[in-house]
């Protein structure tokens, strides 16, 4: 879809620095209720993330008497669970996303790598917003009637220059069904791609009646 992270992203962003201890990060999880936050440098670049799974390590630690926890964490995880302040706990391998990437890019980021949250940066690598998954979702928000008219007025009439008459299109909890006849096969495939990236679609259901293809004899077409 054409939805840019710009459009979903949060601003401005509550950012912690290294030095932020591990009590005022718990207290900052609980006021804004987010699951984590985005460490800054002296350069107001980002170069970390600490999420509140971070700081859960040191409380599974604290609380594995019998050391059954910590015989199966990894060692890196021991290391956060010492930690004492965002620069212990952060995850440095910090992925980003820029304002004018897709969110279509920024959900596969997330989920191929698992993660809830990506910092946005700008040109300069500074942060100007973060996008979590719940962001993402928002772009589905749209009523039906909201896409039906984009899809038939924008893309139909004005990016094809076709008469919305020649199609009938339906929406319904976002699964667009577009019927009709295009005059050409290459036309109507175009016309669908198009419209699945419209934003909010969830689905197309292609019942375009195609005309047949093209054949040829010894280089006569008919």
């Amino acid at each position: 879809m054409n939805a840019k992270v710009r459009d979903v992203m949060t601003t401005p962003v509550v950012a912690v620095r290294p030095a932020t201890s591990f009590k005022e990060l718990a207290a900052l999880l609980r006021e804004y209720r987010v699951s984590g936050f985005p460490v800054l440098g002296d350069d107001q670049k980002v170069i970390g993330v600490v999420s509140e799974a971070d700081l859960l390590a040191k409380e599974a630690l604290s609380a594995d008497h019998a050391g059954t926890i910590t015989a199966i964490m990894r060692h890196k995880d021991l290391e956060k669970a010492d930690g004492v302040t965002a620069g212990d706990l952060m995850t440095r391998n910090v992925v980003t996303v820029r304002p004018d990437d897709t969110v279509e890019h920024a959900a596969r980021l997330m989920y191929t790598l698992q993660v809830k949250r990506l910092p946005v940066v700008d040109a300069d690598g500074s942060l100007v917003g973060i996008v979590s998954r719940a962001d993402l979702l928002t772009v589905f928000d749209r009523t039906d009637e909201e896409i039906r008219a984009e899809i038939v007025n924008d893309v139909i009439l004005h990016e094809f220059l076709i008469d919305p008459a020649l199609f009938r299109v339906t929406v319904a909890d976002g699964v667009v069904t577009v019927v009709g006849a295009p005059e050409t096969a290459e036309l109507g495939h175009n016309l669908m791609t198009r419209i699945r990236k419209v934003r909010g679609v969830v689905a197309v259901h292609d019942e375009l009646s195609y005309p047949p293809a093209e054949r040829s004899v010894a280089g006569l077409y008919f």
